[in-house]
Protein backbone atom coordinates (compact mmCIF):
# COMPACT_ATOMS: atom_id res chain seq x y z
CA UNK A 1 0.00 0.00 0.00
CA UNK A 2 1.27 3.47 -0.87
CA UNK A 3 2.60 5.51 2.04
CA UNK A 4 0.77 8.79 2.43
CA UNK A 5 1.39 12.05 4.18
CA UNK A 6 -1.12 14.71 5.17
CA UNK A 7 -0.30 18.39 5.72
CA UNK A 8 -3.09 20.30 7.44
CA UNK A 9 -2.49 24.04 7.21
CA UNK A 10 -4.13 25.96 10.06
CA UNK A 11 -2.85 29.51 10.06
CA UNK A 12 -6.10 31.50 10.39
CA UNK A 13 -6.38 34.41 12.80
CA UNK A 14 -10.16 34.63 13.25
CA UNK A 15 -10.29 38.25 12.06
CA UNK A 16 -13.11 37.72 9.55
CA UNK A 17 -14.80 35.44 12.05
CA UNK A 18 -14.92 38.38 14.47
CA UNK A 19 -13.33 36.27 17.18
CA UNK A 20 -10.28 36.72 19.40
CA UNK A 21 -9.83 32.95 19.18
CA UNK A 22 -8.28 31.65 15.92
CA UNK A 23 -11.05 30.09 13.87
CA UNK A 24 -9.38 26.66 13.72
CA UNK A 25 -9.72 26.45 17.51
CA UNK A 26 -13.39 27.47 17.68
CA UNK A 27 -15.94 24.85 18.68
CA UNK A 28 -18.01 23.08 16.04
CA UNK A 29 -20.44 20.41 17.18
CA UNK A 30 -18.74 20.15 20.56
CA UNK A 31 -15.20 19.78 19.20
CA UNK A 32 -12.55 22.23 17.92
CA UNK A 33 -12.71 22.77 14.17
CA UNK A 34 -9.13 21.58 13.71
CA UNK A 35 -9.78 18.44 15.75
CA UNK A 36 -12.62 17.47 13.42
CA UNK A 37 -10.37 17.92 10.41
CA UNK A 38 -7.55 15.85 11.91
CA UNK A 39 -9.86 13.01 12.94
CA UNK A 40 -11.55 12.81 9.54
CA UNK A 41 -8.20 12.42 7.78
CA UNK A 42 -7.01 9.88 10.32
CA UNK A 43 -10.14 7.79 9.75
CA UNK A 44 -9.96 8.08 5.95
CA UNK A 45 -6.19 7.43 5.72
CA UNK A 46 -5.42 5.58 8.96
CA UNK A 47 -1.74 4.92 8.27
CA UNK A 48 -0.89 8.40 6.99
CA UNK A 49 1.86 10.55 8.48
CA UNK A 50 -0.13 13.57 9.70
CA UNK A 51 1.47 17.00 10.19
CA UNK A 52 -0.38 20.12 11.34
CA UNK A 53 1.15 23.50 10.48
CA UNK A 54 0.31 26.31 12.91
CA UNK A 55 1.65 29.78 13.61
CA UNK A 56 4.43 29.32 16.14
CA UNK A 57 2.60 31.43 18.73
CA UNK A 58 -0.46 29.14 18.52
CA UNK A 59 1.25 25.77 19.04
CA UNK A 60 1.20 25.85 22.86
CA UNK A 61 -2.44 26.96 22.81
CA UNK A 62 -3.32 24.06 20.50
CA UNK A 63 -1.51 21.49 22.66
CA UNK A 64 -3.41 22.74 25.69
CA UNK A 65 -6.76 22.63 23.87
CA UNK A 66 -6.11 19.29 22.17
CA UNK A 67 -5.35 17.59 25.49
CA UNK A 68 -9.03 17.94 26.41
CA UNK A 69 -10.35 16.01 23.40
CA UNK A 70 -9.92 12.63 21.73
CA UNK A 71 -7.82 13.62 18.73
CA UNK A 72 -5.86 11.33 16.39
CA UNK A 73 -2.07 11.29 16.59
CA UNK A 74 -0.37 14.14 14.75
CA UNK A 75 2.72 16.34 14.87
CA UNK A 76 2.77 20.14 14.91
CA UNK A 77 5.28 22.37 13.15
CA UNK A 78 5.55 26.15 12.98
CA UNK A 79 4.42 27.78 9.76
CA UNK A 80 6.06 30.54 7.74
CA UNK A 81 5.24 34.02 6.49
CA UNK A 82 3.01 32.92 3.61
CA UNK A 83 0.98 29.76 3.03
CA UNK A 84 3.69 28.66 0.57
CA UNK A 85 6.30 28.70 3.33
CA UNK A 86 3.96 26.91 5.75
CA UNK A 87 3.34 24.06 3.30
CA UNK A 88 7.07 23.84 2.66
CA UNK A 89 7.71 23.40 6.37
CA UNK A 90 5.03 20.74 6.50
CA UNK A 91 6.69 18.93 3.60
CA UNK A 92 10.04 19.05 5.36
CA UNK A 93 8.45 17.50 8.46
CA UNK A 94 6.92 14.52 6.63
CA UNK A 95 8.63 11.15 6.69
CA UNK A 96 11.01 10.64 3.77
CA UNK A 97 9.26 7.46 2.61
CA UNK A 98 5.92 9.18 1.93
CA UNK A 99 4.84 8.58 -1.68
CA UNK A 100 1.73 10.80 -1.91
CA UNK A 101 0.87 13.98 -0.04
CA UNK A 102 -2.48 15.58 0.73
CA UNK A 103 -2.58 19.28 1.62
CA UNK A 104 -5.74 20.49 3.32
CA UNK A 105 -7.08 23.68 4.88
CA UNK A 106 -7.54 23.09 8.60
CA UNK A 107 -10.84 24.97 8.64
CA UNK A 108 -12.46 22.75 6.00
CA UNK A 109 -13.74 20.59 8.83
CA UNK A 110 -16.74 19.16 6.96
CA UNK A 111 -14.69 17.38 4.31
CA UNK A 112 -15.94 13.80 3.97
CA UNK A 113 -13.92 10.62 4.24
CA UNK A 114 -15.39 9.68 0.86
CA UNK A 115 -13.84 12.71 -0.87
CA UNK A 116 -10.47 12.10 0.80
CA UNK A 117 -10.42 8.48 -0.34
CA UNK A 118 -11.52 9.38 -3.90
CA UNK A 119 -8.71 11.92 -4.16
CA UNK A 120 -6.21 9.45 -2.68
CA UNK A 121 -7.10 6.88 -5.33
CA UNK A 122 -7.10 9.42 -8.18
CA UNK A 123 -3.64 10.78 -7.35
CA UNK A 124 -2.10 7.34 -7.83
CA UNK A 125 -3.10 7.63 -11.49
CA UNK A 126 -2.72 11.36 -12.16
CA UNK A 127 0.01 12.68 -9.77
CA UNK A 128 -1.74 16.04 -9.17
CA UNK A 129 -5.42 16.07 -8.21
CA UNK A 130 -7.67 18.82 -6.83
CA UNK A 131 -11.40 18.81 -5.99
CA UNK A 132 -13.59 21.48 -7.55
CA UNK A 133 -17.27 22.39 -7.65
CA UNK A 134 -19.29 24.14 -10.33
CA UNK A 135 -19.98 27.86 -10.09
CA UNK A 136 -23.69 28.64 -9.69
CA UNK A 137 -23.60 32.45 -9.47
CA UNK A 138 -23.21 34.82 -12.38
CA UNK A 139 -19.88 36.64 -12.67
CA UNK A 140 -18.70 39.89 -14.19
CA UNK A 141 -15.12 40.78 -15.04
CA UNK A 142 -13.93 44.32 -14.30
CA UNK A 143 -12.50 46.05 -17.38
CA UNK A 144 -11.18 49.53 -18.19
CA UNK A 145 -14.55 50.27 -19.78
CA UNK A 146 -16.54 49.06 -16.77
CA UNK A 147 -17.42 45.40 -16.59
CA UNK A 148 -18.50 42.49 -18.75
CA UNK A 149 -20.12 39.12 -18.30
CA UNK A 150 -17.75 36.23 -17.72
CA UNK A 151 -19.08 32.76 -18.61
CA UNK A 152 -19.42 30.71 -15.45
CA UNK A 153 -19.07 27.51 -17.50
CA UNK A 154 -15.34 28.34 -17.68
CA UNK A 155 -14.94 28.63 -13.90
CA UNK A 156 -14.65 26.16 -11.03
CA UNK A 157 -14.39 26.73 -7.28
CA UNK A 158 -11.23 25.07 -5.95
CA UNK A 159 -11.23 23.13 -2.70
CA UNK A 160 -8.86 20.97 -0.68
CA UNK A 161 -7.58 18.32 -0.06
CA UNK A 162 -5.23 18.75 -2.99
CA UNK A 163 -3.15 15.62 -3.51
CA UNK A 164 0.15 15.09 -5.29
CA UNK A 165 2.91 12.59 -5.70
CA UNK A 166 5.46 13.45 -3.04
CA UNK A 167 8.25 13.66 -5.60
CA UNK A 168 6.32 16.17 -7.71
CA UNK A 169 5.28 18.32 -4.74
CA UNK A 170 8.77 18.43 -3.26
CA UNK A 171 10.21 19.41 -6.63
CA UNK A 172 7.61 22.14 -7.07
CA UNK A 173 8.33 23.61 -3.66
CA UNK A 174 11.98 24.12 -4.56
CA UNK A 175 10.82 27.15 -6.55
CA UNK A 176 11.15 30.64 -5.17
CA UNK A 177 7.95 32.02 -3.66
CA UNK A 178 5.73 33.95 -6.06
CA UNK A 179 2.68 36.00 -4.97
CA UNK A 180 0.70 34.29 -7.74
CA UNK A 181 0.84 31.04 -5.75
CA UNK A 182 -2.67 30.93 -4.29
CA UNK A 183 -2.75 27.21 -3.53
CA UNK A 184 -0.62 24.10 -3.98
CA UNK A 185 -2.00 23.43 -7.45
CA UNK A 186 -0.69 26.81 -8.63
CA UNK A 187 2.77 25.95 -7.26
CA UNK A 188 2.77 22.56 -8.97
CA UNK A 189 1.42 24.02 -12.23
CA UNK A 190 4.20 26.62 -12.25
CA UNK A 191 6.66 23.73 -12.08
CA UNK A 192 5.24 22.40 -15.35
CA UNK A 193 2.84 19.71 -14.14
CA UNK A 194 -0.74 19.19 -15.31
CA UNK A 195 -3.60 19.32 -12.79
CA UNK A 196 -6.45 16.83 -12.82
CA UNK A 197 -9.86 17.97 -11.52
CA UNK A 198 -12.22 15.74 -9.56
CA UNK A 199 -15.66 16.48 -8.15
CA UNK A 200 -15.58 18.26 -4.81
CA UNK A 201 -18.40 18.69 -2.30
CA UNK A 202 -20.68 21.65 -1.62
CA UNK A 203 -20.51 20.98 2.11
CA UNK A 204 -16.69 21.14 2.09
CA UNK A 205 -16.81 24.76 3.28
CA UNK A 206 -13.83 26.86 4.22
CA UNK A 207 -15.10 28.21 7.54
CA UNK A 208 -14.34 31.92 7.41
CA UNK A 209 -17.31 33.92 8.74
CA UNK A 210 -19.91 33.52 11.52
CA UNK A 211 -22.47 32.58 8.85
CA UNK A 212 -20.19 29.74 7.74
CA UNK A 213 -20.08 28.42 11.30
CA UNK A 214 -23.86 28.59 11.64
CA UNK A 215 -24.29 26.73 8.36
CA UNK A 216 -21.77 24.09 9.43
CA UNK A 217 -23.52 23.58 12.77
CA UNK A 218 -26.81 23.09 10.90
CA UNK A 219 -25.24 20.55 8.55
CA UNK A 220 -23.86 18.59 11.50
CA UNK A 221 -27.25 18.68 13.25
CA UNK A 222 -28.79 17.05 10.17
CA UNK A 223 -26.46 14.09 10.64
CA UNK A 224 -27.55 13.39 14.21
Amino acid sequence: MAKRGVIIVAGGSGRRMGSALPKQFMMLGGMPVLARTINTFSEALPSADLVVVLPEEHIALWHNLASRFDIAAHRCVAGGKERFHSVLRGLEALNDDVEYVAVHDGVRALVSKKLIVRAALAVEEHDAVIPVVDVVDSYRRITEQGSETFPRSELRIVQTPQMFSAELLRRAYKQEYNPSFTDDASVVEAAGAAITLIDGERRNLKLTTPDDMSWAEWLLSREE
